[in-house]
């Protein structure tokens, strides 16, 4: 495997090759010639249009096939932007290219410095050379966002969509509370009435709509399939993937979760009225927490049993991020004042570093205080720039509130400890969702 750096590049093998950028991030690619300009509407490709020829894009990977790339195809150009609008990319954990072959071999690894102000990174490219193909790591910030360098590429950029004519490629210039992190396909087809039933139940105990999501949708049509495959209900299939980690694949980042995995029911029907009579499954079904769904059903070619997977998630905002955190620290102030304690003041670096440990965990699978590279609370407090003496940190995962993991934390001695150590002065608190576990959180003390 080759480490690059800024200007740094390597011969590609033959075949496809998938670049993933794990993390808060939106994946964005550019085809362009000679020229260095796109040729049209196709060569676009993010969130609202994810194929092009040779060019595939799901969740946080892209798949590049330079084979079957369009004729005049030089270059595709990589980018990243914060998949909640107009944040700075110096404010999330630093993006990192992880490059394989068809044959799921790692040949590359890039991360660059981290912008500061930036709203983009211009991340790398594949590029033609001779009767090959390479890849370049180029790690540039860029200051305009995704809008400003599709126009640099030679893309009209307007906000309708419905196109009156040429090549005009639309990208949402805001995303709202209403349309959250990409835009939800609120005319998705109930072709069995699920979505409807479930809206009626709620509706009746008086709870907010639920909206369908395509991309829960997808994760959910995907593990009811793995479990009817199996023959059996369960959070993870067969492959190891939980369901949860098929969410986050869609590209789908959420701020809480919650999942029904049922076997039995033959209809839309019975599976909304087992849920309604058994207590945590009612809970969940009219949690108003929860603003999006996605649902499926699959026949197992064995038992002839129908598999239900039904995916219930309130997307995560820099908004929902900045009060779910608040919300850790009142109530860890909250025992603290209990105990007599002075409360803990809200550290920007120790907020940094957690939130890129919670993240960490949630994007490459682990739970430990030691990440893969060996690096210690104390380490990845200085690296985001903290300066205090006395470093502490308590972990969780699992936990879908702030109010759970806080609990979670104070019914364990030594977490307990580290909240109610009178040495310590300041916090900061991670949390992202994903993963093997669902929810990754991060309380790091410091003195």
């Amino acid at each position: 495997m080759s480490e690059l750096v800024p200007g740094g590049n390597l011969p590609l093998p033959g075949g496809a090759l998938t670049l993933r950028v794990p993390g808060p991030f939106d994946v964005s690619a550019l085809i362009t010639d000679e020229s260095g300009k796109v040729g049209g509407d196709a060569d676009f490709v993010f969130y609202n249009q994810p194929d092009a020829p040779g060019v595939r894009l799901r969740g946080d990977t892209l798949t590049v096939e330079p084979a079957l790339l369009r004729a005049g195809a030089e270059r595709v150009t990589l980018t990243v932007t914060a998949a909640e609008p107009g944040t700075p990319l110096g404010r999330l954990p630093a993006a990192t290219l992880h490059v394989t072959d068809r044959l799921g071999r790692t040949v590359a690894r890039f991360a660059p410095p981290r912008p500061q102000t930036e709203t983009l990174l211009l991340l790398s490219e594949i590029y033609r050379r001779g009767t090959g193909w390479k890849l370049r790591a180029i790690g540039q910030g860029y200051a305009d966002g995704l809008a400003g360098l599709a126009r640099d590429f030679g893309v009209d950029v307007i906000e309708d969509r419905q196109p009156a004519g040429g090549f005009r490629a639309t990208i949402p210039a805001q995303r709202t509370a209403a349309s959250p992190a990409r835009p939800s396909t609120a005319s998705l087809p109930d072709p069995d009435g699920l979505l409807g039933l479930v809206n009626s139940a709620r509706a009746r105990a008086g709870r907010p709509p639920v909206a369908p999501d395509a991309r829960l949708t997808s994760a959910a049509h995907a593990h009811a399939g793995a479990m009817a495959e199996a023959g059996r209900l369960a959070t993870e299939s067969r492959d190891g993937v939980s369901v949860h980690q098929r969410i986050s694949d869609t590209g789908f980042a959420y701020v809480t979760v919650g999942e029904h995995l049922v076997s039995g029911p033959r209809t839309p029907a019975e599976f909304v009225d087992y849920c309604l009579r058994t207590e945590d499954a009612r809970r969940t079904l009219l949690d108003p927490a929860f603003t999006h769904a996605g649902l499926a059903h699959a026949r197992g070619p064995g038992d002839g049993d129908t598999y239900w997977t039904a995916l219930w998630a309130r997307p995560l905002t820099q908004a929902e991020l900045s009060r779910t955190r608040a919300e850790v620290v009142d109530l860890t102030n909250g025992e603290r004042t209990r105990a007599g304690l002075r409360p803990l003041a809200v550290d920007p670096q120790l907020t940094a570093a957690a939130q890129a440990y919670s993240t960490d965990m949630a994007t490459r699978d682990f739970y430990s205080h030691t990440s893969p590279e060996g690096t210690q609370p104390w380490d990845r407090a200085a690296a985001a720039g903290s300066r205090r003496r006395t470093i502490g940190e308590n972990i969780a995962c699992g936990q879908r509130s702030a109010a759970e993991v806080v609990d979670g934390w104070m019914n364990s001695p030594g977490h307990r400890a580290n909240i109610l150590k009178a040495d310590f002065t300041h916090i900061g608190i991670g949390f992202a969702g994903g993963g093997r576990a669902g929810t990754y959180w991060t309380q790091l003390f410091g003195a």
